[in-house]
């Protein structure tokens, strides 16, 4: 036969190829393993800060630490117990969400407050603060330690930071290197806000229709709290909040000036006008001018509109006079918040001409 098919112990099976890969016997060792532990939440570690007791070893790193940034006037790399966790922990909470995709704010989370100057002024103005965020290896200058002496004095938690880290909680927006974490602002109930004012001699409350700038709601906060109204309600949908910017702004008046959340704007105020007060809306196209205002001595409700629109049109019908402020130009504006305090001088400067009673 031709060919050398008779040899002995030829193959007569098709040659089978090993399969690419491990079988599977490397799976294990590729699985993950967990997040990494911070230093803060690793008894070993000398950034400890919870509340368990440490090691002996950790604490005298810790300590030794300590003596170390004191001597070199820095901030240390070492964690408050307990309420420095916490305080990250916070911050670093919530929803995640897909690249492209846009969350919706959380509510009652804390805030940050980022920029030198910003922190700066808030810590002056004693707004609340949880925590203060500072990057690692910044350049020292007299903000910063003005801001850590002045968050030290009043115990606030201060945490050294990878500016990466402060990169991701920011969002992106430029931090300078430091940041305050604020709490949540506690708004008044808007029906214990009413019954309050109306049991001063002359009730005096400011209502905000769809102001979105924080500065404007601040400015208007203390230009309330300047002129002795007694209270601020605004909508909560479509309008900014109470924000860190907005107590900053505020000057510290949002601490003693009640602040409420209501869910319509229009049905708040006719509730006002059921309890007695005379509501007047700030408009460029008003009926009567600012300096007639005849009912500015009596239970007043002062409606602010927004920055581009001013009122709107429900809020607009449901008040019982539109007043506009007299100015020499027609084609000038004023802005929400410089218009609500030039309405508020002229009710206060009306109210001290009447006899005290």
């Amino acid at each position: 036969m031709p060919g050398n098919s008779q040899r002995r112990g030829r193959r007569t099976t098709p040659k089978v190829t090993p399969r690419k890969g491990s079988g599977g016997q490397r799976r294990a060792g590729l699985a993950g393993r967990g997040r990494t532990l911070p230093a803060e939440e690793r008894p070993w570690h000398k950034g400890y800060s919870g509340d368990e007791p440490v090691p002996k070893r950790t604490a005298w790193k810790q300590e030794k630490e300590r003596r170390r940034a004191a001597a070199k006037g820095r901030i240390p790399k070492v964690g408050t117990p307990g309420q420095a966790a916490t305080a990250r922990r916070a911050a670093t909470a919530g929803p995640k969400v897909a690249p492209g995709r846009k969350a919706a704010p959380p509510k009652n989370v804390p805030e940050l407050l980022v920029g030198r100057n910003p922190v700066v002024e808030a810590l002056r103005a004693h707004v609340p603060a949880t925590a203060l965020y500072v990057a690692l290896n910044i350049d020292i200058d007299d903000r910063v330690n003005e801001a850590v002496r002045t968050a030290a004095n009043r115990g606030v938690p201060i945490l050294e930071v990878a500016r990466t880290e402060l990169d991701r909680m920011t969002g992106g927006v430029l931090h300078q290197g430091i940041g305050l974490q604020v709490p949540p602002f506690a708004y008044e109930p808007f029906e214990d806000l009413v019954a309050a004012a109306a049991e001063q001699p002359r009730p005096l409350l400011v209502a905000l229709d769809g102001v979105t700038d924080p500065r404007n709601l601040g400015a208007v906060v203390r230009s309330a709290a300047a002129f002795g109204a007694h209270g601020v309600f605004i909508p909560e949908r479509r309008a900014v909040g109470m924000t860190a910017t907005a107590w900053r702004t505020s000057a510290g008046a949002a601490a003693r000036m009640p602040v409420a959340r209501v869910t319509n704007l229009t049905r708040a105020v006719r509730a006002c006008q059921e309890r007695g007060f005379m509501v007047v809306g700030l408009d460029a196209d008003g009926e009567a001018d600012l300096y007639d205002l005849e009912v500015a001595v009596g239970p007043l409700v002062v409606v602010v509109g927004s920055e581009g629109r001013g009122l709107s049109r429900l809020v607009g019908e449901a008040c019982d006079l539109r007043v506009r402020i007299p100015m020499s130009s027609q084609t000038e504006s004023l802005n929400a918040s410089v218009a609500a305090a030039v309405a508020l001088a002229e009710v206060a400067r009306r109210r001290s001409l009447l006899p005290v009673s």
